[in-house]
């Protein structure tokens, strides 16, 4: 079954900010090829979309795939969708978002 996928308004921001880092070191080009892969491997998830490590421990059906060994993406599967909540760049500290303060 096909499932839609969402990106959460923090998933935008951070795919936008990822896309301003790359611009300012490595030029405009090389960041919307970077984000269209980080977008496409995000669309993938569509058909099979429980990849990735389980971490109830952090939210109740939260699921964690690396992407290209620098951004740790954090998503949910429902019945018909797959919603991107965060796109974290470089280690940044995943647990602190998903904290329950």
């Amino acid at each position: 079954m096909r499932r839609r996928i969402v990106f959460s308004p923090e998933a935008q921001s951070d795919l936008r900010e990822l896309y301003l880092y790359i611009a300012a070191h490595d030029g405009a080009d090389r960041a919307i090829a970077y984000v269209e892969k980080v977008e496409a491997f995000c669309r993938s998830f569509e058909e099979f979309p429980e990849r990735g490590i389980l971490r109830d421990d952090l939210f109740p059906g939260l699921r964690i795939v690396g992407f290209r060994r620098r951004i740790s993406i954090a998503f949910g599967v429902s019945q018909d969708a797959v919603t991107f909540y965060r796109v974290l760049y470089g280690g940044r500290d995943l647990a602190s978002h998903f904290s329950e303060d």
